[in-house]
Parts: structure tokens; C-alpha cells; sequence
């Protein structure tokens, strides 16, 4: 009866929410109030697959659930991104039947890191991928080591874990489970992979020796072996033998040896990663290699992380970056640096969650990638706009770029006053405040 109770309650909560605009958590924790073990007491699909990292949850997510869907199958997943325990009970509970039954063929969930080992007492899934464990909220995660307990506390030998080959970190939480690895090779993406302001790929995260590597691709991703212990990059099952940033055109190969060349959406390493992540999982669920790059060659994301508009007869591209994730800003301000123009800026929020004004993170951006020809004035806005100031005296970019709005309404008079491309970077807390300001007769568009 209570199990009853607590599914007509969530679904009832969620539909209000829905009404609201609100509410993609708060059903299931009253599920979980009425019915403590109510999701272990749902009827799963045979196919449950959890993604956990630090960066590219959601995005991966996003590109697998496509391809499935298109290659027939029904799918479960948590849209809003909410992957705590209470947004997956939400999820999961609004899927199924006042029974208990989820009507789908799999479940694909976004896995918070911290809470995956928690879930995991209710759920076990079939098959668990490990994006990338970074540094990432210092408020609320500490230390990469940190969260790496975490994830390991999660994983079990009865589950296929999808791993990062290319990431020590993820590597060692994957220990004692059945791997599947999947990176980049070796000479894949052109020259030395950049380390930016600080090298976490010196020191082994599993004994403390000193690690060594083949080849880089971005900061501690690459070909590594600890030279005290055993820790080293996986075998690799799934590759990408070669990614073009000009053209954002990626070639996929399979442990048969058949290879898939495809376009990015966005012309970045970071979603080239993402796009392998969710081609390795769509191969280990049965899914053709063909079906897949039908399915996201040249896909824009719809989940609002990057958007454009033309305005004026020139591009403003918005960049969300996640909240104190300095790997996340890293690959924005690379992005806007080689596409050129102009590059605004926005830090007014530091958490969603936690009341912080703790700025220390902003030292861990490598704003030096700004420091290029191709890049015109750098604006910086926002209450922490001083603190941004004090980190660019520190960087390579020329004073004279740099302008300060010390207000965020100076936004819309710098947008008129402007007709190079803008590249706005900012977090998931700030990108409304830049939304309030586009102008009204902005153009949106569905390609970069």
C-alpha cells in the first residue's frame, strides 16, 4: 500500500510541477519519505545504464538517448538532468505504471558523482560509464581524490563499467569491474594536448608515483603508466583514431576494426569526447555503427548549454560552462578563441546550491588561451567582476583588451556598441541574466 501511495503522490507532485515550472526532484522525495526503498520495489528493463563524471553528463546522455530512440528502443531517462536519488526516483516513478512497472525498453540516467554509490543501494545498473573525474565545485566535492573514493564506492563486479581509458582517475574507480575502454589515440588530435595553468597528470592518484605518458591529449587525458604501481590506461575498445577541429570531422573505430567518420556539433575536443562516450555505449547495446552516425553526425544539443543567434549580421554564441569546473571553462574560452571576435565573460553566481563567494577556481582557469590575435576585447561582468580583473592581471591578455562592465545592464549597451562575434561564457546560475539582455530581435539558429 505505501509503495502505491508513494507513486500516485510523485506522479501527482510532478504533474503540478510540470504546471509550476518547478518540481524535478521534490516528487520523489516524497516518494522516498512515504516509501523509503520505493525504488528498488519498481520493476526495471533488463538494460539500466548510469553515466557519472565530472564534466559531459548531460550531454552524453542526451546523444545516447537519440541514438537509441532512433534505432527503435523505448527510453528512460531523466531530460532535466536532476540525478540525484530523489530526481531518479522522480524520474523513474513518472515512468512507470501505478503498478511499479517502467515502461521502457532501457533506462539511461545522468548520475550525480557523489551520489551514484547512494542510488546504487536501490538500483544496480547493467552497465556504468565513467566520463572523467576532474577538478570540479571545490565547495562541494574537495579534491578530485575525493570524489574518486566516491565513484569507486559505486562500482561493483557484476556491472560492465564504460571507463575514460585516457583518465587515471577514472581508470582507478573502475578497478574491480568487467572494462570497457574507450579514448584517443595517439597522434588522433593534433599536436601536444595543453596542460593549462597546472599538470594533475604528474603524480599517480592510485600509490603517489610518478606518472608518465606516451602522448597528451588535454591536460592529464592521454597514454599513461605509473612507473611504481600497475595503474595504466586500459585496453581500448572503442577509439577515436582522429578528430579535425577545423572541421569538426571524427573517425570511430570498434574492437572489429570498423571505423565511422562523423561530424561534431560543436567543433570542440570536449564534445568529440562526449560524442566517443556515447558511440561506445550505443555499440555495447547492440546498436549499429551506421545507425549511430545517422543518428548525431552534425547534431546541435538541444539541452541549452550552447546556443546562437545572429543579430545585426553577426553571431553571438552562448558557452554555459559548469560552476566551478575550471576544465569546463577551459575548452569555452578555447573554443571562442579559435572561432575569434570578441569574448564576453560573466561570473555573478559561484554555486547554484551552496551560499559561497569563495573565488579561489578562478585562478585554475587558463585564460591565457584568450591571449590570441584572433580574439578582439575581452569583457568581464558580474558581481565578481573584481576578482575576474585580478585574475586577468595575472594572464597574457593585453590590458588594453580587457574592458570591465560594472554593471550587468552595461550588457545591452555593449551589444549595440559592438558588431564583432560574441562568444558569451558564463555558468548555468548567470546564463538567464544574459538571456533577459539579448535583444528581441536576435535570430536564434541551430548550428554554430
Amino acid at each position: 500500500m505505501r509503495k502505491f501511495i508513494a507513486i500516485v503522490v510523485c506522479k501527482l507532485a510532478a504533474f503540478v510541477g510540470r504546471l509550476i515550472g518547478k518540481g524535478s526532484s521534490k516528487p520523489g522525495a516524497l516518494a522516498l519519505k512515504i516509501c523509503p526503498n520505493i525504488i528498488s520495489q519498481l520493476t526495471l528493463p533488463k538494460t539500466v545504464v548510469a553515466v557519472t563524471g565530472s564534466n559531459g553528463k548531460t550531454s552524453t546522455v542526451e546523444l545516447a538517448v537519440k541514438i537509441l530512440r532512433e534505432s527503435g528502443m523505448k527510453i528512460c531517462w531523466n531530460r532535466e538532468g536532476s540525478n540525484q536519488t530523489e530526481g531518479i526516483a522522480t524520474m523513474l516513478i513518472c515512468n512507470a505504471t501505478l503498478g511499479g512497472k517502467v515502461n521502457a525498453d532501457a533506462v539511461v540516467m545522468e548520475s550525480d558523482e557523489r551520489y551514484a554509490r547512494l542510488t546504487f543501494k536501490f538500483l544496480k545498473p547493467t552497465h556504468f560509464m565513467i566520463l572523467n573525474i576532474l577538478r570540479d565545485q571545490m565547495t562541494r566535492n574537495g579534491h578530485p581524490e575525493f570524489i574518486c573514493g566516491k565513484i569507486a564506492e559505486a562500482v561493483s563486479s557484476d556491472m560492465t563499467v564504460i571507463v575514460n581509458a585516457d583518465d587515471p582517475m577514472s581508470v582507478l574507480a573502475a578497478r574491480g569491474a568487467k572494462l570497457v575502454g574507450f579514448g584517443v589515440e595517439k597522434g588522433a588530435v593534433k599536436g601536444e594536448g595543453k596542460l593549462g595553468v597546472y599538470d594533475d597528470g604528474v603524480y599517480c592518484p592510485g600509490c603517489g608515483g610518478k606518472l608518465n605518458y606516451s602522448y597528451r591529449v588535454s591536460g592529464e587525458m592521454g597514454g599513461f603508466a605509473c612507473e611504481s604501481c600497475d595503474l595504466s590506461r586500459v585496453d581500448v575498445k572503442y577509439a577515436m583514431k582522429s578528430f579535425d577541429e577545423e572541421s569538426g570531422l571524427i573517425t570511430l573505430t570498434d574492437g572489429t576494426g570498423k571505423e565511422l567518420s562523423m561530424k561534431c556539433g560543436i567543433n570542440s575536443l570536449y564534445h568529440a569526447y562526449n560524442m566517443l562516450a556515447a558511440y561506445s555505449l550505443a555499440r555495447e547495446l547492440g546498436v549499429p555503427a551506421e545507425k549511430i552516425e545517422a543518428s548525431i553526425s552534425d547534431y546541435f544539443l538541444t539541452n541549452g548549454r550552447v546556443r546562437c543567434w545572429n543579430h545585426n549580421g553577426r553571431k553571438l554564441v552562448l558557452l554555459t560552462s559548469k560552476h566551478e569546473n575550471s576544465t569546463s571553462y577551459d575548452y569555452s574560452l578555447e573554443y571562442a578563441a579559435k572561432a575569434g571576435g570578441n569574448v564576453l565573460v560573466i561570473v555573478d553566481a559561484v554555486s547554484r546550491k551552496y551560499f559561497t563567494g569563495e573565488t579561489s577556481w578562478l585562478w585554475d582557469i587558463d585564460f591565457d588561451r584568450l591571449a590570441s590575435d584572433k580574439v578582439g576585447k575581452v569583457f568581464i561582468a558580474g558581481k565578481y567582476v573584481w576578482d575576474i580583473a585580478q585574475r586577468l592581471d595575472y594572464s597574457a591578455i593585453p590590458a588594453e583588451k580587457i574592458v570591465v562592465l560594472e554593471e550587468l545592464d552595461e550588457i545591452t549597451d555593449m551589444l549595440d556598441r559592438y558588431s564583432d562575434d560574441l562568444y558569451i561564457i558564463t555558468c548555468f546560475s548567470d546564463r538567464d541574466k544574459f538571456l533577459s539582455r539579448l535583444p528581441s530581435d536576435a535570430q536564434e539558429r541551430k548550428e554554430l
